[in-house]
């Protein structure tokens, strides 16, 4: 086994390799884990059967010292068991039922992902006044990470927490810009954050809210075919269905042969014949009476 601290303390054996660069000291981390006491016959602790594990921030939310040791070693989608000794898990009291007093643990341990998030830290803990005088690239950077905060719970599917943070997101792109060169780089990144948004809210059945950010993606860029394909779902979900046609049809111009906008167009085709017969129904009912 590969000794990570030098001292026998957390020894590492790699079932199967990762890619890309280690998880850095400040990284929020997404992984599966299993504990096991003795020769890794007695499981007394697991996250295995969570679909989606959370994000847990390294320095934080790992308390167990030979597991921050042990993530600090792997790689995004690597595999390892480790071995830690009581100095470096539960120490000499253990864990009291499940861990007696100075036991060495198991784990068999999974990176899924990760997000280094150590300028998002230390730009949130600046003042308003400090975080308007950082260099524009800083903040597009941070502003990008909680955009990839966002993208990660979004495909968890856990949409209000995504919408959260695209909102934070969002929230520190306000700033007065100097020049043209810099209010182009932050609306664009203001576009993305409008049309991650307008779909966030789709998900979470707030079709108004999904047009709002719609329509603030187009007055940004007339011709995103994305950000109209966002308005006329909205559109279509609260049976808007002429205002619906004109974003789908804008957006069809734009990209004629995009799947996803035909087949939204054969939907509202779908949806506006049955909205039409039931309005037909309606008025025979109304006007029989007057007839008989």
């Amino acid at each position: 086994l590969q000794d990570l601290t030098g001292d026998g303390g957390v020894r590492k054996e790699q079932l199967r390799p990762g890619t890309g660069q280690p998880v850095p000291p400040s990284a929020s981390v997404a992984v599966k884990y299993s504990g096991y006491l003795g020769n890794w016959n007695k499981l007394f602790c697991s996250n295995g059967n969570s679909k989606y594990p959370r994000l847990m921030k390294l320095g934080r939310d790992i308390t167990l010292w030979g597991l921050e040791i042990g993530l600090l070693s792997m790689t995004k989608g690597e595999a390892a068991l480790f071995v830690f000794t009581p100095e470096y898990a539960y120490g000499q009291r253990g864990c009291p039922p499940s861990i007696p007093p100075n036991t060495t643990v198991l784990f068999k341990v999974e990176v899924l992902d990760f997000i280094d998030s150590e300028e998002c830290d230390a730009f949130f803990e600046l003042t308003y006044e400090q975080q308007d005088r950082l260099p524009l690239e800083k903040v597009l950077k941070v502003a990008a990470t909680e955009r990839e905060f966002g993208n990660y719970f979004f495909y968890k599917q856990r949409f209000k927490i995504a919408k959260d943070r695209y909102k934070r997101a969002l929230s520190i792109l306000g700033r007065s810009s100097s020049s043209k060169a810099e209010q182009s780089q932050i609306d664009a990144s203001k576009l993305l954050l409008f049309l991650n948004l307008s779909l966030t809210y789709l998900k979470l059945e707030r079709a108004d809210r999904a047009l709002k950010y719609g329509e603030l993606a187009l007055e940004m860029d007339q011709e995103n075919a994305k950000a109209l394909f966002r308005c006329g779902q909205a559109c279509l979900y609260m049976r808007e269905y002429s205002k619906s046609r004109d974003f789908l049809a804008r957006a069809q111009c734009i990209q004629p042969f995009n799947r996803d906008i035909n087949n939204e167009l054969k939907k509202l085709a779908r949806y506006y014949k049955e909205y039409m017969e039931v309005e037909k129904e309606m008025c025979c009912q109304m006007f029989d009476p007057l007839n008989s």
